[in-house]
């Protein structure tokens, strides 16, 4: 799925901010990315998103060496990618049914089939009285669950969040990581940047640890993951029949407004 061989990448003429970094992602695999700020997190997802070429060594994305990959063909490896940026990234003139929608409508998918889909998505992440509210007037809570939402709606193959629980309480950090894992169980490779141990510790998935541009793999430890969710149907994910109630408790919205 993902491949670094090498990998040195700098920002203009400046010193190196990732150095020498090797690593494979299989398919299906969940990963966190940790480390202290400026080490480099926000880079590497840059590199696995395609946003930047590395300034050397060798990135293979979807068995594809990007480096021989046309400008032209990265749209299409992007379209494989879901993306949790921490400032959301929302357009602030569309609703959160609209914003979420997005990625669906850009390929060609039908009013009333995305409708439904989108609606379904945002009550199970607990948005069912916000859809149609703008990001202006949602919380950050609200709007990281918008945003992630959005980045899960096409079901990727590679699922990228920088920071994900930053902007919100621990309970609803919970939720969120949650749902990554019900969603990496389903299929979809996962890499998850935070400076949250104690979900690190909770979920028990391996991380990729960054400090100052170099890369150390730190395999699980001894902890029994937090999250054993058993009757999760992935099918009720394709056919959208999301039942929140799985995943925590009807009503969201006091917390948010609390």
């Amino acid at each position: 799925m993902i491949h670094f061989e090498n990998v040195g990448m700098r920002y203009g003429m400046g010193s190196e901010v990732l150095k020498d970094i090797s690593f494979h992602l299989k398919p299906g695999s969940l990963h966190f990315l940790t480390g202290p700020s400026g080490a480099g997190k926000t880079s590497l997802l840059k590199l696995m998103y395609l946003a930047h070429r590395p300034s050397r060594g060798k990135i293979k994305m979807f068995h594809e060496d990007m480096a021989t990959a046309a400008r032209g063909d990265l749209p299409k490896f992007r379209r494989r990618i879901g993306v949790v940026f921490q400032d959301f990234r929302l357009l602030d003139h569309l609703s959160a049914v609209e914003n979420v929608a997005l990625p669906l409508r850009i390929s060609g998918g039908k009013g009333t089939e995305i409708e439904e889909h989108v609606e379904e998505l945002l009550s199970w992440v607990g948005l069912a009285g916000r859809m149609k509210a703008r990001p202006p007037t949602l919380s950050g809570g609200e709007k990281q669950r918008v945003a992630i939402a959005r980045a899960v709606i096409k079901r990727p193959d590679l699922l990228l969040a920088d920071e994900p629980t930053g902007n919100v309480d621990p309970a609803i950090a919970e939720r969120i990581m949650h749902l990554f894992v019900e969603l990496n169980k389903l299929g979809t490779t996962t890499v998850i940047a935070t400076h949250d141990m104690d979900l690190v510790k909770k979920v028990g998935a391996d991380r990729l640890h960054l400090h100052d541009g170099r890369l150390q793999l730190i395999r699980a430890g001894e902890s029994e993951p937090l999250f054993q969710t058993e009757k999760f149907d992935p099918a009720e994910f394709d056919a959208g029949k999301l039942d929140q109630n799985e995943f925590g408790p009807k009503s969201y919205e006091a917390e948010d407004n609390a």
